[in-house]
């Protein structure tokens, strides 16, 4: 029987709770399927650690996990730490080192939920997003100088290198290309940013001749939310860089529902390293110890998962159980209008798996 080895790596505020119901979750799934179980290690990295070590993780933290088959991580961010030091203490000294270049996010409307866009004509969304997730505007570079002075001055620059546009561009293609509609999108900013995004544009414009099977079109960021609001039909897979993929898969989620449902996938496709998947909806410490969190972020992200570990008969399985029990209007926690705790949830998750005859 084949064994994973996973991380789990719950993070801060509600991403203890929804990650443990993702651990809990997968071990019912792995008893049902009775072709494969999971070991678990659990690290308490995040901002508590941060309080007793000064740092997020141990610094041999990554050698600890780099052999790992995935991570499953909850969410970085604590009222008490600046986000920075959380963001590039922990998610991105993940992110960054493990070369998990792309980060996928799918959005759809699962069912029983009602996405804002109900009155806008055509099919309901069915979208990926694909963001790169190494460099752009995230790149760390940068710095302060003359700090507290009048003329203090700091920048951020966005670096894109021909290598890093290259790689995200012919993954989104080949995504875009593995999908029905064949339609790929790409975000862009280079009427204002002359320099590294016409060079985005340029090696889209390469990769492009590659793939003569997808249709592709270019979209200004700023033009790009009205159309996913406005004409949501006329998008299927979309890449964007660091920053822009951020913004607009919280749109898309919202769009799609509630951030509470939303998953990521940061893939190192080459699979050098462990890649890591994680709910994006943040630490949410206003819900923190509550039982209200939504776990459906970390369960589709759990499919996501199980899809990379190439467990493709579980994977379906789990996503046919989260939308079975999201079809339940009383399944639906607080941020979906409902009532229903996590515990709740993951029990009836746990349900529908027991009950698959398939």
């Amino acid at each position: 029987m084949k064994t994973y080895k996973i991380a789990a790596i719950p993070g801060d505020g509600i991403g203890t709770e929804v990650v443990d119901a993702g651990v809990e979750v997968l071990k019912a799934l792995a008893k049902r399927d009775g072709s494969f179980t999971f070991h678990f290690d659990h690290y308490d990295w995040g901002g508590e650690y941060y309080k007793k070590h000064d740092r997020m993780m141990p610094e041999d933290g990554r050698d600890q996990i780099k052999n790992h088959d995935a991570i499953l991580f909850g969410a970085a961010g604590h009222p008490d730490i600046p986000d920075h030091i959380t963001l590039w203490g922990l998610r991105l000294a993940i992110c960054q080192p493990f070369d998990q270049y792309a980060n996928v996010r799918p959005t759809r409307i699962l069912p029983g939920i009602t996405s804002p866009l109900r009155s806008v004509s055509g099919p309901e969304l069915d979208w990926v997003i694909v963001r790169e997730n190494s460099e752009g505007e995230y790149a760390g570079v940068g710095g302060r100088v003359h700090q507290g002075l009048p003329e203090e001055a700091a920048t951020d620059v966005s670096l894109m290198t021909r290598a890093g546009v290259t790689r995200i561009m012919r993954f989104a293609f080949k995504l875009a290309q593995s999908r029905p509609r064949k339609l790929l999108t790409v975000v862009t900013k280079s009427n204002a940013q002359r320099h590294a995004m016409v060079m985005w544009d340029e090696i889209a414009n390469q990769v492009a001749k590659e793939f003569p099977d997808v249709t592709w079109d270019k979209m200004l960021v700023d033009a790009m939310t009205m159309r996913m609001t406005l004409k949501p039909q006329t998008l299927d897979t979309i890449v964007a860089t660091n920053l822009h993929a951020d913004i607009l898969s919280d749109l898309a989620a919202a769009l799609a529902g509630s951030l509470g449902i939303a998953p990521t996938a940061n893939l190192n496709p080459e699979r050098n390293f462990p890649s890591m998947f994680e709910p994006i909806h943040g630490s949410a410490f206003d819900i923190m110890g509550k039982g209200v969190a939504n776990p459906v972020g970390t369960f589709w992200s759990a499919v996501m998962m199980l899809e990379h570990l190439g467990e493709k008969g579980a994977a379906a399985r789990l996503m046919k159980a989260v939308e079975r029990v999201t079809a339940d209007h009383a399944l639906h926690t607080p941020d979906l209008g409902g009532k229903a705790n996590t515990r709740k949830v993951t029990d009836a998750v746990i349900a529908a798996i027991d009950a698959d005859n398939n």
